[in-house]
């Protein structure tokens, strides 16, 4: 089979990329998903997300490789395999990031990734369904965001409580002047109505209509394929029959921070050393190839509430009850909640030019680990992240067969500032739930409990319970030095044909949740293909 564009991975990146290229009726579009179709009607939920982390088929199970820095322990690394990749199981939230983090990226050599440079392309992803007068929102897009509706009482008393200790309430936290010192306000969520509005229900579904675009599900992509250092097409596996789709155009890795690395990886696209350790035999060296990996790091304070109904007792008996009914008469409730309804950005390191931890407010509270499970008595959580972490691990492939998982080690805690910024955050959490407005709704803390209280106790705290927030990102770094994979438009440098369209580009990871800056990335990564068309024509 062949097309003009052969695209590995029908994550975020992948189906906007199907969408944008296959506007042109005359451009052949083929991609190529590990996962099978969207169907399952917990994706569509927006709180169905707690039951999919751990799903059996519809993410890769992957786990972290033990490490020192979280005391020996692997996590759990929750990926999507569906179509729509993890934007179908994530916790919906819309952020865009601070400016400053774009402005970074181009400071590291990257021309064009500015943010002046990189707005138009959010724009072109967003059609904003929340209220009027938002001015950093757009209409027309693809992507459908919204406003919180529903904001309980437990969340606005978190806002509150904010407020009293010194934080900027933002009626709008997609509306970030450079600058902007510490503040707190309700998230926005990648849904419309009462549905998840996930990359293939938004980009992708619609491009599935035209007859130009082949969508193969189910499909585990070996290795590229090459004509010298020229990408010529993907070799894959359905049923365990070997096939192959050629590219008359480009070849495109849209597999995420996990997969487009091991794929170059398995393809002998890679760091020499590394691959001759796996038995695959070196076509092309690029020694950062799965290197630079980053990931948020999350640690949560949890406390047992009173006087304020929490998610804890609405989502069993009759309150569950009762909030199907409402989801379904009225498209509200806590059917529709995402990961958090509330989120802070404040500064803890002294040596830190604007906020450096993210802290996320939901209200309610969880066992331990990624995959959530709703504790039985009322209570709340904070949650907090190293905006900017300063480590950064790997991705590498374990062997020289597709089948095998990667490893993955993402070196959490590595950093001295890292673990200064996750004791500086765990104690602005204990600020804020010390506030009026919060307190009187505190029974007890839960975790990390009463107990924990030096410096060196909270970080023992972190390293054994912390766990990841999703973000996986860099491991196919931008950039003109020598340990980065692609460049600024994207090409795999030394090669031809050949491009990472992904989260896996960045060259740090942004500040916040980074599923916005991910459709982002694939929008401006596919006015440069159209471009590269153009020129060649």
């Amino acid at each position: 089979m062949q097309a003009d564009y052969v695209i590995v991975g029908a994550g975020s990146a992948g189906c906007v990329l199907a969408n944008r290229l296959t506007e042109d009726p005359l451009t052949r579009v083929i991609l190529i998903e590990a996962g099978g179709r969207d169907t399952n009607p917990l994706i569509h939920i927006p709180a169905g997300y707690m039951k999919l982390l751990d799903h059996p088929t519809l993410t890769w199970g992957f786990k972290t490789a033990p490490d020192g820095g979280v005391n020996g322990r692997t996590i759990a690394y929750p990926r999507g395999k569906v179509l729509g990749g993890s934007s179908s199981i994530n916790g919906m939230i819309y952020i865009r990031s601070q400016p400053e983090d774009f402005d970074y990226w181009a400071q590291c050599g990257n021309r064009g990734w500015s943010w002046n440079d990189v707005l138009p392309y959010f724009d072109k992803a967003e059609n904003w369904n929340g209220p009027a007068g938002y001015k950093a929102h757009a209409k027309g897009g693809p992507l459908n965001t919204s406003a919180i509706a529903d904001q309980p009482a437990l969340c606005q008393a978190a806002i509150d409580a904010g407020r009293e200790i010194g934080l900027e309430y933002r009626d709008d936290l997609n509306d970030l002047p450079h600058g902007l010192g510490d503040h707190i306000g309700w998230v926005q969520q990648t849904r419309r109505g009462r549905r998840r509005f996930s990359a293939a229900v938004s980009y992708l579904h619609p491009a599935m209509k035209r007859p130009n675009l082949r969508v193969i599900t189910d499909a585990l992509v070996h290795r590229v394929v090459f004509d010298g250092t020229r990408a010529t097409g993907v070799e894959f596996a359905v049923g365990g029959k070997i096939e192959r789709a050629d590219a008359a155009r480009e070849v495109i890795l849209s597999g995420g921070a996990i997969g487009s690395p091991h794929i170059l990886q398995l393809s002998g696209v890679g760091d020499p050393d590394h691959l001759n350790r796996v038995g695959i035999p070196v076509h092309h060296a690029v020694k950062g190839v799965g290197r630079n990996f980053q990931d948020h790091f999350i640690v949560r304070v949890s406390a047992d509430v009173k006087n304020a109904r929490s998610l804890n007792e609405r989502s069993r008996g009759l309150g569950l009850v009762n909030e199907v009914l409402r989801y379904v008469l009225t498209g509200q409730g806590i059917l529709t909640y995402g990961a958090s309804l509330v989120a802070a950005s404040v500064k803890v390191l002294a040596e830190s030019a604007t906020p450096d931890i993210q802290a996320m407010f939901a209200p309610g509270s969880y066992g331990p680990g990624p995959v959530r499970q709703l504790d039985t008595k009322p209570g709340m959580t904070g949650g907090i992240w190293q905006m900017r972490p300063l480590s950064a691990g790997y991705v590498e492939a374990r062997s020289n067969r597709p089948e095998d998982r990667p490893a993955i080690n993402p070196r959490y805690l590595d950093d001295e500032r890292d673990r200064r910024a996750v004791v500086g955050g765990l104690k602005f959490l204990r600020k804020l739930f010390e506030a009026p407005a919060l307190a009187q709704y505190v029974v007890a803390e839960t975790a990390p409990g009463a107990g924990i209280q030096s410096d060196d106790e909270l970080l023992e705290y972190a390293r054994q319970s912390g766990t990841t927030v999703f973000h996986a990102s860099c491991s196919c770094r931008m950039g003109p030095d020598a340990m980065s994979v692609v460049d600024e438009q994207l090409r795999v440098h030394g090669l031809q044909g050949l491009r990472v369209i992904d989260a896996s580009v960045m060259p740090a990871v942004t500040s916040t949740n980074t599923n916005a800056p991910t459709i982002m990335i694939a929008e401006k990564g596919a006015a440069m293909l159209k471009a590269s068309a153009r020129l060649a024509a």
